[in-house]
C-alpha cells in the first residue's frame, strides 16, 4: 500500500511562526512540538538561549538558539558525554540508565569571564560543573561535588555573583564561589507544605524571585525585597490553568522560565505533557506583565485557559537562521566538526564503532546481544507532533552474518522495522512490544514479537524503511504508529500492521526516531546510514 505524505511547515511547532497575509505573525503554541522538557530560557544581548533536559541521551543539555523567540535551532549540548562515573551510562556490564542523567538543570552567560556555565543534579548525589566560551562549545567538565543541587535555577547577580535555587518540598539558595564552580553557602529559604521542585531564579529591579512548580497542579513564584537569602513571600503564577486548545488533553502547564526582550516585554514559557505523553513535554509561551505588587500577571485566554496563539514577541529581529526542522536531517553539524547537535545517542555511543562521512554515517556492530535496550550506538532523533514520518535510506551490503539493523519507534515500550542476516539471507522483520520494567531499574522483560517476516530479494544492498506515528490521543488521534519500506526509495509499502504508542509518564520521555544497528553473532559487520528525513503528515 503505498503512502501520501504532506510536507508542511504551518502545522503547530515547525515551523511555530505563520505569516499572515493582513496581520501580525504569530506563534501556535506549542512553540516546537518536540520533546524539549524542563526548559531554561534565559537572553543574552539579543539572542536567546533555550536548555533542555536530556536524560540518559548523549550528548546531554541541548541547546537550542533563536533571535525572535519564535524559530528555534538546535546549536549544541553542554554535556558532551555523559561522563557520570557509572558504566551503566556506557551500557556496560549489564548495566543502564534508562530516565536517569541530566534532569532540569540551569545555564547562563558570565560575562565578567566570558565563560558559560551549566550546573545540574545527577543521580540525586551529585553537581556537575560544565563551562564553555561559546555556546556551541566546546563544553568541558570543570568539578563535581557531593551534593545534589537538584532542578537547579542559576543567577549571576548584578555585582557578579553567583547563586543557584535548589530542592523540592524545602527550596534553599546557594551561593558559589567566585569562579562559580563550588558552593560556598547553602541556606532553605522556602518551606511548602505540598511538593514543589523545578526552581528557576531571576532578579528584577531590587527584588529577587524563584519560580517553583507543584506538579501538575501551578506555578508559583517567590520573590524577596531583602537579598537572595529572603525571606520570600509567595505568590500565584498559574493554577489549573488549561493547556492550549491546540493540544487535546494536555495537562496544566509548567516548570518553566521567564525571559525578556530587549524591548522590555516579558514572556513564560513553560512545558505540557502532550499525547499522553507519548510526545513527551512540548514548550508553550504566553506574555505576562509585572503588577504594582511586584508580581508577574500571566496574560491567559478566557477560562483560565493558556493562549492558543501568541504574537511574535520580536517582529523585525535583525539576524535569523534556518530553522525548519522537517526534510532531509543534515548529519554534519555547522558549528562544530561532528554530529549535528540535533541528534543524540541511547546512551554513550562507543566512539569507536560509527564514523561521518560524505556518504553517511557508518554505524559498526559495537554489542552482541538480542536486545534493542541494551545495544549501543543506537542513534536518535527526536519526533515531532502532532504527526510525523521518518524515512532512512540503509546501506545494508556490509552487513555480518546475524545482525541485526532497522529504524525503531523508540520508548519503554517500542516497536521496529528493519533487516536481519542469517548466513547469507536478508530478512525484512517487523518487531513489536518490545518493553521495560520502569519498577525494576528498567529491566527488558520483552525483547520484542516479530508479527512480520519477508525475505528480501538476493543482492540486495539497500533499502528505506520508514515509521509514521499519530501521537495525538483518541478521539483526536489514534496514538498509533505504523511501518513500511521500499526497495527503491518512491513506492513504500506498509508492513506489519499498526503499533499502539505507550502513554505512561514515568519514562520522562517521548518517543524517538532510532536508527539501530547490531550484533547476535560477533562483531565486525556495518552498515551506512545514508539519510533520515522527518515530515510532518497530514
Amino acid at each position: 500500500m503505498a503512502r501520501s505524505l504532506r510536507i508542511t511547515l504551518t502545522a503547530l511547532g515547525v515551523a511555530a511562526v505563520n505569516a499572515w497575509p493582513h496581520g501580525p505573525q504569530v506563534i501556535n503554541n506549542p512553540v516546537l512540538y518536540q520533546d524539549l522538557a524542563d526548559l531554561d530560557p534565559f537572553r543574552v544581548d539579543d539572542t536567546f538561549y533555550y536548555s533542555a533536559s536530556s536524560m540518559h541521551f548523549s550528548p546531554g543539555a541541548p541547546l537550542l538558539r533563536s533571535y525572535n523567540l519564535a524559530d528555534w535551532e538546535y546549536i549544541g549540548n553542554s554535556i558532551p558525554s555523559l561522563d557520570f562515573g557509572s558504566p551503566a551510562y556506557n551500557l556496560d556490564d549489564g548495566e543502564r540508565a534508562y530516565a536517569r542523567g541530566v534532569w532540569a538543570s540551569a545555564i547562563r552567560y558570565r560575562q565578567s569571564s566570558g565563560l558559560w556555565h551549566w550546573i545540574g543534579c545527577v543521580d540525586f548525589n551529585s553537581t556537575y560543573f560544565y563551562t564553555a566560551t561559546s555556546p556551541t562549545g566546546p563544553w568541558e567538565q570543570r568539578n563535581v561535588i557531593g551534593q545534589c543541587l537538584y532542578d537547579c535555577g542559576l543567577l549571576i547577580d548584578d555585582d557578579d555573583t553567583m547563586y543557584v535555587s535548589h530542592g523540592s518540598t524545602n527550596l534553599s539558595v546557594a551561593q558559589l564561589t567566585p569562579d562559580g564552580l563550588d558552593v560556598a553557602k547553602d541556606q532553605v529559604v522556602f518551606r511548602y507544605d505540598a511538593y514543589i521542585e523545578g526552581s528557576r531564579m531571576y532578579k528584577r529591579k531590587d527584588n529577587y524571585y524563584i519560580l517553583t512548580v507543584e506538579p501538575v497542579v501551578g506555578e508559583y513564584v517567590l520573590k524577596s525585597d531583602s537579598g537572595p537569602f529572603g525571606p520570600y513571600e509567595f505568590g500565584i503564577m498559574l493554577n489549573e490553568t488549561k493547556s492550549p486548545s491546540g493540544l487535546a488533553g494536555g495537562d496544566v502547564p509548567h516548570q518553566g522560565g521567564i525571559v525578556d526582550t530587549p524591548n522590555g516585554d516579558w514572556y513564560y514559557m513553560s512545558f505540557v505533557d502532550v499525547c499522553g505523553d507519548s510526545c513527551g513535554r512540548v514548550p508553550v509561551i504566553a506574555p505576562f506583565t509585572w503588577g504594582d505588587d511586584g508580581f508577574p500577571k500571566l496574560e491567559l485566554a478566557p477560562n483560565n485557559t493558556w493562549p492558543e496563539m501568541v504574537p511574535v514577541p520580536v517582529q523585525h529581529a535583525t539576524k535569523w537562521e534556518n530553522t525548519v526542522q522537517t526534510g532531509n536531517r543534515p548529519f554534519q553539524s555547522t558549528f562544530l566538526p561532528g554530529l549535528a547537535p540535533e541528534y543524540e545517542w541511547n546512551h554513550n555511543p562507543d566512539n569507536t564503532k560509527w564514523s561521518l562521512h560524505e556518504d553517511g554515517i557508518c554505524l559498526e556492530t559495537a554489542s552482541v546481544t538480542d536486545d534493542l535496550y541494551q545495544a549501543k550506538n543506537t542513534l536518535t532523533h527526536r519526533i515531532i507532533g502532532p504527526q510525523s514520518v521518518a524515512t532512512i535510506e540503509l546501506d545494508i551490503s556490509n552487513m555480518a552474518d546475524g545482525d541485526r539493523t532497522g529504524l525503531s519507534m523508540f520508548r519503554d515500550v517500542s516497536a521496529w522495522i528493519g533487516v536481519e542476516k542469517n548466513g547469507s539471507q536478508l530478512t525484512l522483520v517487523m518487531s513489536t512490544n518490545l518493553t521495560m520494567n520502569g519498577t525494576d531499574k528498567w529491566a527488558t522483560v520483552n525483547k520484542g514479537v516479530q508479527v512480520a517476516t519477508q525475505v528480501l530479494p538476493a543482492g540486495t544492498s539497500c533499502i528505506w524503511l520508514q515509521t509514521e506515528g499519530d501521537f495525538r490521543s483518541p478521539p483526536t488521534g489514534t496514538l498509533l504508529t505504523s511501518f513500511a519500506y521500499s526497495l527503491d526509495g518512491r513506492a513504500f509499502t506498509t508492513f506489519g500492521g499498526s503499533f499502539r504508542l505507550a502513554t505512561d509518564w514515568q519514562f520522562f520521555q517521548g518517543y524517538r526516531f532510532a536508527v539501530f544497528n547490531f550484533a547476535r553473532k560477533a562483531l565486525g559487520g556495518w552498515v551506512t546510514l545514508r539519510s533520515l528525513r522527518v515530515d510532518l503528515v497530514s
